[in-house]
């Protein structure tokens, strides 16, 4: 399908919005290069031994409740082998026939407190009941999203798309809470046990918690564990990735690792390019090209708080002291909610904290591939000032301890990564800032510029589809989608 002057499409970058935004295209009949500067594809969805032989870790993402809801994942089908008629069995470039497949936890989050862990279930009533005093609160502000989830994430994860008048109401009873801030919703609650619930899902935001909108974070997040669940990709993320990569090759399409670009004249002629790139890495790629103004805004755009990250390898499950936190196949750590927004405002003030809150999965609940028969593994990070230097692990194993004694006796090995090994992993992650930039009201509505058209750079037939375009952060793949679908416009 390759033209006999170049491609239809080249895109810079093969993490999940350049996969996407490939695929995209590829399925709209165009002829559609992948070039990618590591040796293997798929950006933040990569898997790999970081331990032991045998145990597979997740090098960042790994746990999707986007992914699954996300309108440009779904609408694919990945879980199923495409149909390529054109292509007959015993083609040796056919895509393989494995499909993408997700495990779903029994419970999609858990929470440890002093009291006991509470739980975050599917079903909102059945969570209600973990709440006690505050279970009707709980109720009335979720029911109702939980009721209309699709129609409220096409919105947020597709913002300048015009509603349709069905989708207005869910929409605006999504804005009234998500456009506040989480230590204000946190204030609806009279207990504790729901208020660390939702600030533990608040702190996705890597916002201060008194700062808009982390309150829509944590509303979205809890409603999708609700209404989707938070699974894990069968074999780890980088299953999605291949799925991804099989789907382009199906349609004609070509993915080049070990080619990295560090400017656009550099880049087969192509009438469309869409980078999977920063800012920050624009204004290096396209210097000479880019008007003076449009370059300033870029050099203006901010990153925000890094993650520390440690992989470990264990010889049996974490022995929660709340046994049905064993059942959970991601863990928030940080006790109340007063001690997580204290914990994520001190990082935001360029602080370390002593107890940082710590997002914590356990895939092997769920998933045995993922290690020896009968070892496990883990995953966690903190938050930290961007750029940070500082080891993390002693706090966020110390963290562990506190609602599972015992843990470290467990660790049969350990791979750590703090913001500077994470950025010479993935170069989009300036700092450690695995989102992309901060994610605060002004940068959702600048991202990376003010613009009706937030994908498209001066430069003509050049988009930008990382995710420091809208929605922003996450394994959703939206803006690779969005960006593809425009510059087929």
């Amino acid at each position: 399908m390759q033209r006999d002057d170049g491609f239809d499409a080249v895109v810079v970058g093969s993490g999940p919005n350049g996969l996407v935004g490939a695929v995209t295209l590829a399925s709209a009949g165009l002829s559609v290069l992948v070039v990618e500067a590591a040796s293997t594809y798929g950006g933040g969805l990569r898997t790999e031994s970081l331990t032991l032989p045998g145990f597979r870790h997740d090098v960042c993402a790994s746990v999707h409740p986007l992914a699954v809801a996300s309108p440009a994942l779904t609408d694919l089908h990945l879980e199923s082998p495409p149909d390529v008629p054109s292509r007959s069995p015993s083609d040796s470039t056919s895509v393989d026939s494995d499909a993408l497949a997700w495990a779903y936890p029994d419970i999609p989050l858990a929470h440890p407190l002093k009291t006991g862990a509470v739980l975050l279930h599917h079903s909102v009533a059945q969570t209600c009941e973990e709440l006690g005093v505050d279970g009707e609160r709980w109720r009335k502000l979720f029911a109702p999203l939980v009721s209309q989830a699709p129609a409220i994430v096409e919105q947020v994860l597709d913002p300048y798309r015009v509603p349709p008048a069905a989708a207005l109401v869910p929409g605006a009873k999504f804005a009234m809470a998500g456009l506040q801030s989480a230590h204000r919703l946190v204030g609806r609650f009279r207990g504790e046990r729901a208020a660390a619930l939702l600030a533990g899902n608040a702190a996705h935001s890597v916002l201060d918690l008194r700062q808009l909108p982390s309150g829509g974070f944590g509303v979205l997040l809890a409603a999708l564990a609700h209404a989707k669940g938070w699974p894990f990709a069968v074999g780890g993320s980088q299953a999605i990735a291949d799925a991804l990569v099989q789907r382009l090759t199906s349609l004609g399409g070509e993915v080049h690792v070990d080619t990295r670009i560090n400017h656009l004249d550099e880049l087969p002629a192509a009438p469309i390019v869409l980078l999977d790139v920063g800012p920050h890495q624009l204004l290096a790629m396209g210097e000479g090209l880019l008007p003076p103004r449009y370059a300033k805004a870029l050099r203006r755009y901010r990153y925000g708080p890094g993650v520390f990250k440690v992989d470990w390898a264990l010889d049996d499950p974490v022995p929660w002291s709340d046994p049905r936190v064993a059942r959970a196949g991601t863990v928030h750590i940080g006790g109340t909610a007063r001690e997580i927004e204290e914990a994520e405002g001190a990082v935001q003030l360029g602080r370390h904290p002593e107890r940082p809150f710590v997002l914590f999965a356990q895939p092997t609940v769920v998933d045995p591939t993922r290690a020896p028969a009968g070892k496990h593994i883990g995953w966690a990070y903190c938050h930290v000032p961007n750029g940070s230097d500082v080891d993390m692990t002693a706090h966020i194993e110390a963290q562990v301890e506190r609602f599972a004694p015992g843990f470290r006796e467990r660790i049969l090995e350990k791979h750590v990564m703090g913001p500077r090994q994470l950025h010479l992993h993935n170069a989009n992650y300036i700092g450690g800032d695995i989102g992309g930039g901060v994610a605060d009201l002004r940068q959702l509505l600048m991202r990376p510029t003010l613009s009706p058209r937030p994908w498209s750079t001066p430069i003509p037939g050049v988009y930008l589809c990382s995710s420091s375009t809208p929605p922003g952060g996450g394994v959703h793949g939206m803006s690779g989608y969005l960006a593809a679908r425009l510059a087929l416009r």
